[in-house]
């Protein structure tokens, strides 16, 4: 799948699938918080614990979407 289709796939399940959005959300707010903890001059052990901790989050989020993209695509090949 090219990256268009791709693009248009993540869009038309935002828009229809619910759960989809959830986890989009959730993955966009991780990602916030990380950056976050990145733009700080010096990280704390507690810190890098934190930003450890959301980076296996937020790519867990983001293997829950790619699992529902997959089952989508497979839906329209089929």
């Amino acid at each position: 799948m090219d990256v268009t289709a791709e693009d248009e796939l993540k869009e038309q399940l935002m828009s229809t699938d619910e759960r989809f959005r959830q986890l989009a959300a959730e993955h966009h707010a991780y990602d916030r918080k990380i950056q976050e903890l990145e733009s700080r001059p010096a990280l704390t052990e507690a810190d890098e614990i934190e930003e450890h901790r959301l980076k296996k989050l937020k790519l867990h989020l983001k293997d829950q979407m790619t699992e529902i993209l997959n089952k989508r695509r497979a839906q329209h090949v089929a």
